[in-house]
């Protein structure tokens, strides 16, 4: 999602909404794009390790990803008042991917399997 954040943000042309011109970063949505892609990099490379390692490499990148998917939704509802339904799916998604890095992480896969044949 931040991948395609930042390829808008270099995209865009329109103007720019108000409160921006007071924003962290500057007003300049180039400075944003840069962020967001260097972000969504992270992020990518976060879940290539939660997919790979089950040492502590995969624990460090899954709490990346819970704290990642906590800033999202958190910042997600700021863009509710602009955006609203690009705000709630944001933060929907975000929600789910909380509970995915959560829910179940440290069961192993055979008691898991056996648990839903009984």
């Amino acid at each position: 999602m931040r991948i395609f954040d930042a390829i808008w943000a270099f995209r865009y042309k329109g103007t720019v909404v108000d409160g921006l011109h007071q924003a962290l970063f500057g007003s300049s949505l180039t400075t944003y794009g840069w962020i967001w892609l260097i972000v969504g990099v992270i992020l990518i490379l976060s879940g290539i390790f939660i997919m790979t390692s089950k040492s502590i490499q995969g624990e460090i990148a899954r709490w990346v990803g819970v704290v990642a998917a906590a800033i999202a939704a958190i910042t997600a509802i700021t863009w509710l008042p602009y955006y609203p339904i690009w705000a709630l799916v944001y933060a929907g998604l975000s929600l789910a991917v909380i509970y995915a890095l959560t829910a179940h992480f440290d069961e192993p896969a055979e008691h898991s399997r056996r648990e839903r044949v009984s």
